[in-house]
């Protein structure tokens, strides 16, 4: 058990399943084989079978998500090539984080109330669109379940990810920031990073939107938590 209580191992076990999840794309070039996907897939048995605290697991990966912020500054060049595209779309750019803003939480609260899920549950579940530090924040702000927003956020995130190239497919989506805008705003980093694999133009988009989603969520969620419950 040594072995595994170290950072290490956090960081090795991630990397590696990233990895593999990333040469299983690769190979198969399917978006269900997402690599995040794939590395929880991997990880998550391993954890189970070992019988491996949590704790131990995030000694090293706290190491991970601390880098993560920096490298989601990168996503910021992209946007700045593209920054007269921008201009050109902007009011078209805010209408749609605004629109889907209000419908990730609008479908949220019918969904949650159609199965007949406790109040508690639809509440923690509303910030699943934005990024997990937001997200946090702003359940915390509203009384909402922690861990429960996570898996939200998650769970939204590889979705998006996985469906998004069918639902451009299907629907015939030419539209480069019409992509870039769903994509970010309905399912935030992880989106993106199918957003980018798209194309550049997809990518900076999507990452404009993450940022403009998240400043927009922590001023509205708040306000439909406290008029609905």
């Amino acid at each position: 058990m040594d072995l595994f209580n170290t950072p290490l191992f956090g960081i090795i076990l991630t990397m590696v399943s990233y990895l593999i999840g990333i040469s299983i794309l690769k190979k198969y070039q399917l978006p269900i084989f997402n690599p995040i996907l794939i590395a929880l897939i991997i990880i998550i048995p391993i954890m189970l079978y070992f019988k491996i605290p949590l704790e131990f697991y995030k000694k090293g990966g706290n190491y991970i998500t601390f880098f993560l912020g920096p490298a989601t500054v990168v996503l910021a060049l992209p946007l700045y090539k593209n920054l007269n595209l921008l201009k050109q779309h902007f009011r078209p750019i805010i209408g749609g984080v605004i629109a889907g803003v209000f419908s990730s939480m609008i479908s949220c609260i019918a969904i949650g109330k159609m199965f007949g899920l406790d109040l508690l549950l639809i509440r923690s579940s509303l910030p699943k669109s934005i990024t997990t530090p937001i997200g946090i924040e702003l359940t915390k702000q509203v009384g909402g379940i922690i861990p429960i927003t996570i898996v939200m956020i998650l769970i939204t995130g590889i979705t998006g990810a996985v469906i998004a190239p069918f639902v451009i497919k299907i629907f015939k989506i030419k539209n480069k920031v019409a992509i870039g805008i769903a994509i970010g705003t309905a399912s935030h980093a992880v989106g993106t990073s199918k957003a980018i694999e798209i194309g550049e133009v997809e990518g900076a988009m999507s990452g404009l939107a993450i940022g403009l989603a998240g400043v927009l969520t922590i001023f509205i969620l708040p306000l439909i938590s406290n008029l609905l419950f």
